[in-house]
């Protein structure tokens, strides 16, 4: 992969990095409240709160404030959380491990799926195992995440005992090494599926439309004529389906991120959801900010990597 491509895709996404700064930071000024009131408290006196304002450099004009705000960022300082008392660096530290845990896994477990499913119905278009999954895909794509969730809690966990019902790990057990991990793996297997179960039907169409598509053009037919086995000429068509994917993949990141966060309310994950829903509860916009900030570069820098996989798949991208 060239250099200039790479550093031509880096450069693009500046003008969105600083979009969501920009818009970020007129969120904060646009809600309603005095954070320097929030911070000293109600108790405090009127000199109290306009030396926290000073402090904050809330005095300060507009301008001059949101290039403070943009430097703090970079710095990778997103301010104090109001309903902690701590860095909210901190506070999301603490707890994004676990949502990137549930996202991430659930991103393995439908990128995977959905090739193979994908990939195997497109063999024998409109044959049984075809229909079976066009109408499974069509199914898991239609039921809403957040009742999945609730039924296979129901289910799975209350009902038939096969999952934990709730947690991340056994509260009763002091485990370490490999039984803790493992334990931790037993309670992800459920939400994790159930995250994934849309992401798994909408990448299985994707791939089966494009393979579909590339197994009619002219190069399928002549590697055909030229005797390459099927096998080959399948990978060759794959290869070239790839790209409406991974396009896919990487405009699903922040879905995934979002929908773990709300997912983790029905499984008490201890992710980020609880720090959205006690930040909401408390007017805590340091920390509200801070993560829409996270959430936005994790999509942002997910569209980069796209790019750059594009690049890689089709050589042709890199001359664009």
């Amino acid at each position: 992969m060239g250099f200039t491509y790479f550093a031509r895709r880096v450069v693009g996404t500046l003008p969105p990095l600083f979009g969501v700064l920009l818009l970020t930071f007129l969120i904060v000024h646009a809600v309603p409240g005095d954070p320097a009131l929030l911070l000293a408290g109600e108790e405090a006196s009127v000199e109290r709160v306009q030396e926290v304002r000073r402090d904050l450099g809330l005095d300060r004009p507009l301008p001059q404030q949101f290039v403070s705000y943009v430097g703090r960022v970079t710095r990778g300082d997103l301010g104090t959380s109001f309903s902690q008392s701590k860095p909210v660096t901190a506070v999301i530290g603490e707890r994004i491990g676990p949502t990137l845990l549930l996202s991430g896994t659930a991103m393995f477990i439908s990128t995977t799926l959905g090739l193979v499913l994908g990939s195997a119905a497109a063999r024998r278009p409109n044959g049984r195992f075809d229909l079976v999954v066009n109408t499974a895909s069509l199914v898991g794509y239609a039921i809403p995440t957040f009742w999945l969730a609730q039924m296979a809690v129901l289910l799975l966990s209350v009902r038939l005992g096969l999952f934990p019902i709730l947690g991340y790990t056994d509260a009763r057990r002091q485990l370490t090494g490999i039984d803790h991990a493992a334990d931790i793996a037993y309670h992800l297997i459920l939400p994790a599926t159930v995250l994934a179960v849309s992401e798994i039907a909408l990448l299985t169409r994707v791939v089966r439309t494009g393979v579909l598509q590339q197994s009619g053009r002219e190069y399928v037919r002549t590697a055909r004529a030229k005797g390459l086995t099927e096998e080959r000429v399948s990978s060759h068509a794959r290869r070239n389906a790839l790209l409406p994917v991974v396009t896919l993949i990487g405009a699903r990141v922040g879905f995934l991120v979002s929908g773990a966060v709300v997912l983790e309310a029905v499984f008490s994950w201890p992710g980020l959801g609880t720090v959205i829903t006690t930040a909401a509860q408390q007017a805590d916009r340091n920390t509200m900010i801070g993560l829409v900030l996270v959430i936005a570069v994790s999509v942002i820098l997910a569209n980069l990597v796209t790019d750059l996989l594009y690049g890689w798949i089709d050589p042709r991208v890199r001359r664009l």
